[in-house]
This record gives C-alpha cells, sequence and structure tokens, in this order.
C-alpha cells in the first residue's frame, strides 16, 4: 500500500522532482557556493568585510521568482559552442557605414528670376539668334571663325538688331570706314566730323558678316586665333580682347557670358 501511494505522489510531484535537479544540475555547472549563516554574524566585523561577504554572498536569495525560469533557460543553452570574433573597428569598416559618404541630393537649378524688361531683351535676344545662326554657321565653315562667337558679337555691337548702326546701315560689327575716298553711300558719320567715326554702310546684314569675317581674316592682329579649335569660343573671346578688337576690359567676358547664357556653342559642332 505504501509503495503504491509512493509511485502516486512522484507521478503527481515529477514535475517539482524535474525542476529540482534542473536546479541542482544549475548549481553544480557554475560552481556556486551556496552559503546560509544561521547565525548572526560578529557584530565587530569590519564595513570591508560585509561588503567582501554580499559580494560573494548566494545570488540566490536575490533572485525574484520571475527570473528563475530565465536563468534555468540561460543554464541549458550556455553549451552551446562559443566562436570568438574579433570586431571590426570603426576605421576597417568604413565600406559598411554611411558616416564617411558625403552625397547630397542634386538641388534643382534655380530659374533665374527676370523683370519684364530682362524677358523683353531675352526674346529680341533668340530672335536674332534664330535670323542669323545659318549666317553664321555659313561664315564658320568658310573662314573658321566659331558661329557662336559671330552671333555673340552680333548681339552686343547691335544691342540684339536694335543699334542704330545695324538698322540704318546694316552694320553688325561695328565696322569703321578708313576711306579717304567714299563715294556716297559707302559710309556715315554718326557722332562729329571725325573721320574716325565714320561706319561703314552694308547693302544687307549678309554682307556684313561677310565684311567682318574678311576682316578677321586678313588681319594680323588675330591671325593666331585661327589655330585654335573651333570649339573654343572662349579662347577666342579672350583672344579677340587682347588683340585689340574692343577697348571694353569686360568684352570677353561678355562674349562668354552670352555664349553660355543662350547656348550659342550648339552652333560650332
Amino acid at each position: 500500500m505504501k509503495l503504491i501511494l509512493t509511485k502516486q505522489w512522484i507521478s503527481q510531484h515529477s514535475f517539482k522532482i524535474i525542476f529540482i535537479g534542473m536546479f541542482i544540475l544549475l548549481l553544480q555547472q557554475k560552481n556556486l557556493n551556496l552559503q546560509f549563516n544561521l547565525s548572526n554574524q560578529d557584530s565587530i566585523t569590519t564595513k570591508t568585510n560585509m561588503e567582501s561577504s554580499e559580494e560573494k554572498g548566494s545570488w540566490f536569495s536575490k533572485l525574484k521568482p520571475s527570473q528563475l525560469a530565465s536563468h534555468l533557460t540561460g543554464a541549458l543553452t550556455e553549451k552551446k559552442e562559443v566562436v570568438t570574433t574579433t570586431q571590426m573597428g570603426y576605421q576597417d569598416n568604413l565600406a559598411n557605414t554611411y558616416s564617411n559618404m558625403t552625397y547630397h541630393e542634386s538641388a534643382p537649378k534655380a530659374v533665374p528670376t527676370r523683370t519684364k524688361a530682362a524677358l523683353k531683351k531675352l526674346k529680341k535676344q533668340h530672335a536674332y539668334v534664330d535670323r542669323f545662326a545659318n549666317v553664321a554657321q555659313v561664315e564658320m565653315k568658310k573662314y573658321g571663325i566659331p558661329a557662336s562667337i559671330k552671333l555673340a558679337q552680333g548681339l552686343i555691337e547691335t544691342n540684339a538688331g536694335e543699334s542704330r548702326l545695324s538698322v540704318k546701315n546694316n552694320n553688325h560689327f561695328g565696322m569703321k570706314c578708313f576711306s579717304k575716298k567714299c563715294k556716297k553711300g559707302h559710309c556715315s558719320n554718326f557722332t562729329d566730323d571725325s573721320h574716325k567715326d565714320f561706319f561703314r554702310t552694308y547693302k544687307s546684314a549678309w554682307a556684313s558678316y561677310r565684311s567682318h569675317s574678311k576682316m578677321l581674316v586678313s588681319n594680323k592682329r588675330y591671325r593666331h586665333l585661327f589655330k585654335l579649335e573651333i570649339t573654343d569660343y572662349q579662347g577666342w573671346a579672350k583672344g579677340l580682347y587682347k588683340a585689340g578688337y574692343a577697348t571694353d576690359k569686360r568684352y570677353a567676358e561678355k562674349l562668354i557670358s552670352i555664349i553660355k547664357e543662350l547656348n550659342l556653342q550648339q552652333y560650332d559642332e
């Protein structure tokens, strides 16, 4: 009868028995030395010894019931092989971080704010380019002068085709007359009686473009420019100023600026 009761008791408390067995195994693996002091410690014990005793005391006495299952679970997984790895330092792992990158999303180009007068002038500039782009390209192929330079000079000299000289004389490049025996209608004076202020008169704008090309080709001061690449409009702009084409110190800068703004370099291709 006692044997039967014993078996029933074991059956009913099997979980507790297993639990106690696991707990004992945990204590053996951890090599824990549980010390239960039933007697009061000596009152003369120094503070240092007390702190040491507390550090070496039983962690089980401080363990909350809710943490017991977590510790037991951890003990069961501790038998797994521990793999030691060398942690890469910051300098060794730059490729996997973003701290060394300087990527910035490209901002959209700001649209320049223009006044009504500026928009009106821009419209006239485009109209001038549309009118004379083919002429400038013909002169480029025949004489080797970049079409972009030709158009930019024409735009500046004529104020986009509105100057009195271009309207009245068809003179688009400020070509002066140096002949002392001019026939009637060959040139005209726009300022005073000085012969230096006489400007050529042309039958057409095309004739003005051709006269300008011939002048650049025949003048020794500009001969070095024809050694430049046809697409080197910046070299041409700076070379024209240095050769004395214009007295304006910003002449080259103005040519380059207007070529870029109106994309005139496309006509050099």
